[in-house]
């Protein structure tokens, strides 16, 4: 199996990101949007951490913000930061790009 480095995993998100938004049937978006966000953020998670069945995922909607809380557990916290901080802002960015489809902001929390 093939090491990933960092720049790769920004990489696979952000193919990973044209599928899922550019490819979604718009009206299909709109009725789904908090589901794919969380869903999104989940499968990025789960694909970076050891301890797959510790992640979760919870959305707080406002009116036209969302927040997304990440929680992972603490061995796996680093693997989801990434050197410098690397792979929690490509995360953030696949997040913001899904999220500007739907004209609503999206804002990821990490917590521990």
């Amino acid at each position: 199996m093939a090491k990933v480095t960092p720049a790769g995993c920004c990489g696979y998100f952000r193919m990973l990101a044209r599928v899922i938004v550019y490819q979604t049937v718009p009206n299909q978006i709109e009725l789904m949007e908090g589901v794919i966000m969380k869903n999104l953020v989940k499968y990025m998670a789960q694909a970076l951490v050891d301890s797959i069945e510790v992640v979760e995922v919870s959305e707080i909607e406002g009116d036209k913000t969302s927040v997304i809380e990440l929680r992972v557990s603490k061995e796996d916290l680093g693997k989801v930061i990434g050197k410098q901080g690397k792979t929690a802002k490509a995360m953030r960015t696949i997040l913001s790009a899904a999220s500007a489809k739907l004209r609503r902001r999206t804002v990821l929390e990490i917590i521990e």
